[in-house]
């Protein structure tokens, strides 16, 4: 008897045995490209002879013509080298899919716990298809039913794809070696973007961009590629110069720019000076309720570092300097340049309302402001449409409010609309009678479009009854190359300006580009076509014969210049760059500004690396 059921156990034996390697090579021999014996716990068995695989098909054929072919259950956890120590499968798991092909496998891998009560595979589902389990990763509980239309041989796999449920905030443990997914499709589970990863409590990273969730959402994302000055979009897909640092529940971030060189102004009101322009902008952001709260600030030593007066730059106007007008200077930027807070908070899953505080800080009007936009990054001066456009990027007193639905932003805010004073290390007083409202238009991460308009009371302290109403109008636009980046932006401002007995109406137009190539190479211009009607002194008035107190000229620059990038790390990249500025001018201004100036600058850039995103796994 017992020699009987001995017999019995070897022969079920035996048949599994064979019937598994039947299975076995039936999907190797459909899945051919997909060596299974290289995956951890798999055994690849032996080849068989051709004699013996017909035969044993021969007789497994034969029962399946006489009656309806039934579809037989394997316990894979009985297989050679499928036993995971410490790994169960699932309690209660549902009946398989009476669809399903016995050839489609469902495989736990070391390190895997499959869920429980996991939902019925698909019906539709193809028979080639395998759902795995990466080493190292749970799939979340009760995760969504395969694609109906995914390709036969589409292996679905999860990396690192967080337990909690999609408003929970929790992110996956990080203990991957930076590259192991190879050219996965890095899709975050609980509808985030294709091609997102958590990358820490407030980080996603989608494509090559970082997204800032909105309070604990995956899909509710913040761009840091969009950020501008103060509360501008500009396009997500330009590069970014960061150190950033995860520290607890607080997303750290640090940018800087310093450029220290040669500026000589041509012609006879021009002069030669050594002088650095520079600012400093560490950022937080942190979950606070049900929303994320961003603060940031902004220093610049321009106060030290420019010669008395400000930064020479010709046919350049606006604010004063020992009670006078400062007429070819560009003013230096105060000490603090940004104080501001902004707490965003989520509506649904695409929209967001957020409130900007700034003291000081930018309203809701102009484009990005001139140093911070992409396609001036290589430009160290100013505009000299600067004071049609984008003067208010420090205003001391701002308040801005807004709503963004996916790639709408529609904004306002009350604001001090004065000037900051001559004292560049002070905090400003002043009432906050100016207002302004922006509507922006991202449609595709390339492309930012923006207008805005405002009323600003007496922004000049010279001129305390004069009133401005500006408006402007930007396109920026920015393309990836494969070693580079190329970022252009046209930007038009007017002033409508109104004083008791007059009133002037100055356009600024301005064009600039900046392209990145090879790496560590730069080359940019700007050409701008400015109204200035502050250009002439009483004296210069005089010698010219001209007797309006606010002569209009139209002045033309046109910079053209490069860099190239000589030290480069994460932390730090310095390079050596030069550009000329042409001008153009009305003929009357040949005896104050010679027929044909020529300014040029010779200088060293100092900012962080750019962020290198497909190094990101493993930094933080």
């Amino acid at each position: 008897m017992k020699k009987t059921k001995r017999t019995h156990k070897y022969l079920l034996l035996v048949s599994a045995i064979i019937l598994s390697i039947g299975i076995g090579r039936a999907v190797f021999a459909q899945h051919e490209g997909h060596d299974m014996s290289k995956m951890p716990g798999m055994s690849k068995a032996k080849p068989k002879t051709k004699a013996k695989t017909k035969r044993k098909l021969v007789r497994k054929r034969k029962p399946a013509a006489r009656k309806k072919q039934r579809v037989k259950k394997h316990d894979m956890s009985s297989m050679p080298g499928m036993n995971m120590p410490g790994h169960q499968m699932p309690a209660s798991s549902p009946t398989p899919n009476p669809q399903a092909s016995p050839h489609q496998m469902d495989m736990n891998m070391p390190g895997m716990n499959m869920p429980a009560n996991s939902p019925t595979p698909n019906p539709q589902a193809s028979p080639h298809q395998m759902d795995m389990n990466m080493p190292g990763h749970q799939m979340p509980v009760n995760s969504p039913s395969p694609n109906p239309q995914a390709s036969p041989h589409q292996m679905d796999m999860n990396p690192s794809v967080p337990a909690a449920s999609p408003s929970s905030g929790t992110t996956h443990t990080h203990g991957e070696q930076p590259g192991a997914m190879g050219n996965m499709d890095m899709s975050s589970a609980n509808g985030a973007q294709p091609g997102s990863m958590n990358m820490g409590p407030l980080m996603v990273m989608s494509g090559n961009d970082i997204g800032i969730r909105v309070g604990s959402s995956d899909t509710n994302l913040m761009s840091m590629g969009a950020m501008g000055s103060g509360t501008t979009w500009q396009p997500s897909s330009g590069p970014m110069h960061m150190i950033h640092k995860q520290s607890g529940d607080w997303l750290l971030m640090f940018h800087y720019n310093a450029v220290i060189g040669v500026n000589r102004q041509g012609g006879p009101r021009g002069v030669t000076k050594f002088e650095s322009s520079n600012w400093f902008m560490p950022m937080a952001y942190h979950k606070l309720g049900k929303g994320t709260l961003q603060l940031r600030s902004m220093f610049s030593f321009e106060p030290f570092t420019f010669p008395p007066g400000g930064s020479p730059l010709l046919f350049q106007t606006g604010e004063t300097f020992k009670g006078q007008p400062l007429i070819d200077k560009q003013h230096p930027h105060d000490l603090f340049m940004e104080l501001s807070a902004q707490y965003t908070h989520p509506l649904g899953e695409r929209a967001t309302w957020f409130t900007y505080f700034g003291y000081p800080g930018e309203p809701a009007l102009g484009p990005v402001a001139f140093m911070h936009r992409m396609s001036a990054s290589e430009n160290p001066s100013a505009t000299l449409a600067h004071h049609l456009q984008d003067s208010t990027h420090i205003s001391f007193g701002v308040l801005t409010t807004g709503f963004t639905y996916r790639w709408l932003k529609l904004e306002g805010s009350v604001f001090n609309g004065r000037e900051p004073d001559e004292n560049r290390y002070n905090f400003d007083a002043h009432k906050w009678n100016s207002r302004s409202a922006r509507v922006s238009i991202m449609p595709n991460p390339n492309w930012v479009i923006q207008a805005s308009y405002g009323f600003l009371r007496s922004p000049e302290a010279a001129e305390p009854g004069t009133d401005i109403r500006r408006t402007t109008a930007s396109v920026q636009y920015n393309r990836p190359l494969k070693r580079g980046n190329w970022a252009s932006a046209f930007v038009w401002g007017r002033n409508h300006t109104s004083s008791p007995g007059e009133t002037h109406n100055l356009n600024g137009y301005t064009f600039e580009s900046t392209v990145n190539f090879l790496d560590k190479n730069y080359l940019y211009t700007r050409l701008e076509l400015v109204d200035k009607n502050e250009l002439l002194r009483a004296v210069d008035r005089a010698l010219l014969g001209i007797t309006d107190d606010h002569p209009s000229f139209r002045i033309g620059a046109y910079t053209f210049g490069g860099a190239r990038d000589v030290v480069t790390s994460e932390k730090l990249t310095m390079a050596v760059g030069s550009d000329l500025t042409f001008y153009s001018k009305p003929a009357v201004l040949d005896q104050l500004y010679g027929n044909n100036p020529v300014s040029w600058k010779l200088f060293l850039r100092f900012r962080p690396g750019k962020m290198d995103m497909s190094s990101m796994h493993g930094t933080h």
